[in-house]
């Protein structure tokens, strides 16, 4: 196993372990999150959105790594790059909170590791 698989390895594992955190605990998952569920439908909205985002993450960067595919890396790196613009637009138009930066950075972190893959795997060929 190279270097940038177990990489994307570690990502595909910090994802799965929020999607199924989000999954089977996420009343626990959204105090993480800074986020507030409001009763039953609000529990199933966590389950069903942010643990289908982190699930989705892992399998298609798993599945690139494994296959040294770079087309399955597109997908992991899609979430992130909107959900880092998110972040960047909620910077300017809510302010700056203490916590706001940390997430940014893991986010910058996948999406550099991935687009590594992606470089690496784009014109490769491997055989199973």
């Amino acid at each position: 196993i190279t270097a940038l698989r177990a990489l994307i390895g570690l990502v595909v594992i910090f994802n799965l372990t929020l999607g199924l955190g989000f999954l089977f605990s996420p009343a626990r998952m959204a105090e993480l999150f800074f986020l507030a569920p409001q009763g039953i439908q609000g529990l199933a909205t966590l389950r069903a959105d942010f643990s289908s985002f982190f699930l989705i993450a892992a399998g298609f960067a798993g599945y690139g790594a494994w296959k040294q595919s770079a087309s399955p890396l597109l997908a992991p790196l899609a979430l992130f790059a909107i959900a880092f613009l998110g972040r960047a637009i909620g910077l300017i138009l809510d302010g700056v909170a203490p916590t706001a930066i940390t997430p940014m950075i893991v986010e910058a972190a996948m999406m550099a590791i991935l687009l590594m893959g992606w470089f690496k795997f784009r014109n490769a060929s491997f055989s199973d």
